[in-house]
């Protein structure tokens, strides 16, 4: 690995960015990639990602895939244990704080972050781009017109616990500094559909060039592929009314495989198996490139994710249909956020607008 952000070795990159999941990395690598076709990227500029490490094993192992991918494109790689015991987020944030005041651009995958709003509040840059972190991007950009505090969207309506007390006012700071002023600008690189996105803003539509650039065309069978979701996990849909849904929808779209979501659990994803004799693949890659590298189905569904924005461009010029299912309202938990379920239909709404998706109801 590259060495530790604190371990300054070279010049102050103009350009840090910070991603904690495989598909924030995936979109800095469109968001540099884009600057560079467009001609915005300055000669020398350097770009810095600072992979803030989650502990589980999965999103560990597609991030180090991901920084492999990284590093063939000139990028440089800081991997940072930003979770490995009780002092990391004191050694993680020392490391980074003279980089950050110095660098005169930060790029972040997840606005929602505690951690990234921490280094919002020391961070002296010019420019701030927030790229895509899935569909919760649609929501920060509500939420951040609408000038309301940033909670993720399966969360809002829930009590406010102690903890978001104490860290509301990093929280106000991080998201003043993600609105635009006289001494910042802010960009949204993002593939998903936005419109209400404050003043000043700038959006720059994600059309996923790097991807198809990179790799495929795929291979095109004849069969039927489903991607999985964690909204049992994040505890938004019933695990019972889920399993249910997948049995039928695999039993009248044809479907062999189904491509694990990386926060889905073992336990699940087991039971998932036994009772509808599905293929469960745990991808290595983010479901993009895997779905642009094949074989993959000529048929995709998904529930509403961010896939249902993403793939139609990562797959364009394919024969791939991608389909999106919708979430019946019975299956929500009680213990599901009010937002829920207009957050849900929206992303169903906007994929089919967007790309013209069919849709598909499993009751």
């Amino acid at each position: 690995m590259s060495p530790r952000a604190g371990k300054n070795t070279g010049p102050t990159p103009h350009t840090l960015a910070f991603v904690e999941s495989p598909v924030q990395l995936l979109n800095v690598l469109e968001w540099a990639h884009s600057r560079l076709l467009h001609g915005r990227r300055e000669p020398g500029a350097g770009l810095t990602l600072v992979v803030l490490s989650p502990n589980d094993p999965m999103t560990r192992g597609q991030l180090r895939r991901m920084a492999e991918l990284a590093r063939r494109e000139g990028h440089t790689v800081r991997w940072e244990e930003a979770r490995d015991g009780a002092t990391a987020p004191f050694r993680t944030v020392g490391s980074l704080t003279g980089l950050l005041r110095r660098a005169e651009r930060m790029v972040m995958g997840d606005p929602f972050s505690r951690y990234v709003q921490l280094l919002l509040t020391l961070t002296r840059a010019r420019e701030l781009v927030v790229v895509d972190d899935g569909t919760a991007t649609m929501e920060f950009v509500g939420q951040l017109a609408r000038g309301e505090r940033l909670v993720r969207w399966h969360r809002k309506g829930s009590r406010t616990s102690p903890r978001d007390l104490l860290f509301a006012p990093v929280s106000g700071v991080a998201r003043r500094r993600l609105t635009p002023g006289p001494d910042h600008g802010v960009e949204v690189f993002s593939a998903m559909p936005i419109t209400d996105a404050p003043d000043g803003v700038v959006l720059t539509a994600n059309r996923f060039v790097w991807t198809r650039d990179r790799f495929g065309p795929p291979r095109v069978t004849k069969g039927a592929d489903m991607v999985g979701t964690s909204l049992v996990e994040t505890g938004v849909v019933d695990a019972d009314r889920y399993l249910e849904a997948v049995r039928t929808l695999a039993r009248a779209h044809g479907v062999t495989r189904y491509f694990a979501h990386r926060r889905e659990s073992a336990e699940k994803l087991h039971r998932l198996a036994v009772e509808t004799g599905l293929q469960v693949v745990r991808p290595e890659l983010p479901l993009e490139l895997i779905a642009r590298r094949g074989p993959t189905g000529r048929t995709v569904l998904s529930f509403p994710s961010t896939v249902v924005h993403t793939l139609p461009l990562a797959l364009s010029g394919t024969d791939v249909r991608v389909t999106v299912c919708d979430i019946d309202p019975a299956w929500l938990t009680a213990g599901a956020s009010p937002r829920a379920r207009g957050f849900l239909a929206g992303v169903t709404g906007t994929a089919r607008a967007a790309h013209g998706l069919t849709a598909v109801n499993p009751a």
